[in-house]
């Protein structure tokens, strides 16, 4: 694969994490959001953070099942008292 197809990667997977870090914000889960920022911070395009090929592996796939995970396992909605 050309090297701007990681790039272009790794700024969807930027956009996605913040975005999901603002959604679990505003919903008052705080440790997810701390967890999505993060993984916003990983996988930004703009800054490298160089782990290696084995390290990066192992954090794709622990990203990926945790992703899965939160899709998986969805907290019910609870109506707050106005």
């Amino acid at each position: 694969m050309p090297y701007g197809y990681y790039e272009f990667i790794r700024f969807i997977a930027l956009v996605v994490f913040a975005y999901l870090s603002y959604k679990s914000y505003e919903e008052g889960n705080k440790g997810l959001a701390f967890i999505y920022a993060a993984l916003a911070i990983l996988f930004q395009p703009l800054f490298k953070i160089y782990l290696g090929r084995t390290f990066w592996n192992m954090v794709d796939v622990i990203a990926g099942i945790f992703l899965i995970g939160t899709i998986i396992y969805q907290p019910k909605n609870t109506q707050k008292e106005k």
